[in-house]
């Protein structure tokens, strides 16, 4: 059956989601992810819908004709640009918009008025931290889920009987949403990304600071440039919320952070004359200082939610770091070979370049409109040879020369596709490698030029190195 088809479907049961939606209209915008699982909410509760994607055969187009503004609410997937031709045609009409997380929100109160919600955002490490949180629930008994911009949707996860989301947002999430109060969120980091939908980097780090407003509580990475600059301006523009930093460095009252080789709380303590062990940095699946900053930020959150530190040592040393993310393919002849696919933007790919020495790199794809000159900056030294990939492989290409200019590059076909792009990358990475060398896919970029996402280009590089390499 096709969703477009389904305009006016109910189920044999349905429940009202709140007074305010009594006699409305539905419409979706967007037939990804999100959209179905929007419609597929709408439906089950007896509302009519319709789903509209101007790139999806199996959804509407165009707004339906005639239809009345005053009657009709759109709920808009995200990525959708707010500048839009039919985002704006739809204010034209005087319909009500609102994104998923605004009405899932406004559906909570009816469906859900006890359930607790936290979140965070950051342009690295969300998901990371996210499901570290998720296995903290688990180690802890706590009835909560991972949703958001990872697994599940927001609204799929509404009704499950949780009594806490940890809720993962995008920019594009963010940027559509105004109306959740969070328990207690977290700002991991900002930087660079995403340039091409929000315009420029101001506008895409207001979007993501906007998550500070939203909240009782805000955790921060003060290790952050971007955050520690604007760290003080949250405070004072927003004196209702609570702010706690976290760091890398000895904490101070009221904060997290590492002391010596332990993840320290002094901000959930009855007196924070003292600390609190959260975990050992050598529990954890990765000691790298993006890793432990991610532990911290989960720390923190299960804290503002009262979760025992037993609990979170607990959670944490039972988590293991998702697939493509810095994932050891093969350490074989003295030459170690690094998936970290998902590493899609330059501060990825930074942290990834800071994890090792003497590494023959792997880089490219669409970059977003993100510059490459500060990662260039800040780890031309560790880099010894470049193989580039993609679409975008000159501003990579470029900024590497201007700091290294005998720094050894390597271009690729770009009519390359797939397996046999990586077959062909893994082939001149074998060449170039030697005892000492790490062989590191951290591109830096986003995958969709070449592959049909970074997972898929992930495995891609996996199985040419254990087909090409290992055996």
């Amino acid at each position: 059956m096709q969703i477009g088809s389904l305009a006016k479907a109910t189920t044999h049961f349905p429940m009202s989601i709140g007074s305010e939606f009594e006699g409305k209209n539905f419409l979706v915008v967007g037939a990804g992810v999100t959209g179905r699982a929007l419609f597929d909410f709408i439906t089950r509760h007896g509302y009519p819908v319709e789903i509209i994607d101007e790139r999806d055969s199996t959804a509407k187009r165009d707004i339906p004709q005639g239809i009345d503004g005053e009657k009709t609410i759109a709920v808009v997937s995200p990525g959708w640009r707010m500048d839009h031709p039919l985002i704006e045609e739809l204010r034209r009409l005087s319909v009500q918009i609102l994104s998923e997380i605004d009405f899932a929100w406004k559906v909570k109160a009816t469906l859900a008025p006890h359930q607790k919600w936290i979140a965070l955002t950051g342009t690295n490490g969300k998901t990371t931290t996210i499901q570290m949180v998720e296995s903290i629930f688990k180690a802890s008994g706590v009835n909560g889920v991972a949703c958001g911009n990872v697994g599940r949707t927001v609204i799929e996860s509404l009704e499950n009987g949780f009594d806490v989301l940890a809720i993962e947002l995008s920019s594009f999430q963010l940027a559509w949403s105004n109306l959740p109060r969070f328990e207690a969120v977290a700002l991991l980091n900002i930087a660079q990304d995403h340039i091409d939908w929000h315009g420029s980097f101001e506008s895409y780090a207001d979007a993501k600071m906007k998550l500070f407003h939203l909240s009782k509580l805000a955790l921060v990475n003060i290790s952050d440039a971007t955050l520690a600059k604007s760290f003080q301006i949250l405070k004072e523009r927003a004196p209702h919320v609570k702010v706690v930093a976290f760091h890398l460095d000895t904490p101070g009252p009221g904060e997290l952070g590492l002391v010596e080789e332990i993840l320290v709380d002094r901000a959930f303590v009855p007196d924070q004359s003292e600390a609190i062990e959260l975990s050992l940095a050598s529990d954890l699946p990765s000691d790298a200082p993006h890793n432990l900053l991610n532990s911290l930020a989960a720390a923190g959150l299960a804290r503002a939610l009262q979760i025992e530190p037993s609990a979170i040592a607990t959670g944490l040393r039972g988590f293991s770091l998702d697939h493509h993310r810095l994932e050891l393919i093969l350490d074989q002849d003295g030459i170690m070979w690094i998936d970290d696919s998902k590493a899609t933007n330059p501060h990825a790919a930074l942290s990834a370049l800071f994890s090792f020495d003497r590494i023959i790199w792997i880089a490219g794809g669409l970059a977003k409109g993100a510059s490459m000159d500060e990662l260039a900056r800040a780890a031309h030294r560790r880099i010894e040879a470049v193989i580039l990939i993609g679409t975008d492989a000159s501003l990579i290409k470029e900024a590497m020369l201007r700091e290294k200019p005998q720094l050894k590059i390597v271009e690729t076909d770009p009519g390359l596709r797939g397996k046999e792009l990586m077959r062909h990358v893994v082939t001149v990475a074998k060449a170039l490698a030697s005892s000492g060398h790490t062989v590191l896919l951290a591109p830096a970029c986003a995958s969709m030029d070449q592959f049909t996402s970074y997972a898929e280009r992930g495995e891609a590089f996996s199985d040419a190195v254990r087909e090409l390499v290992a055996s």
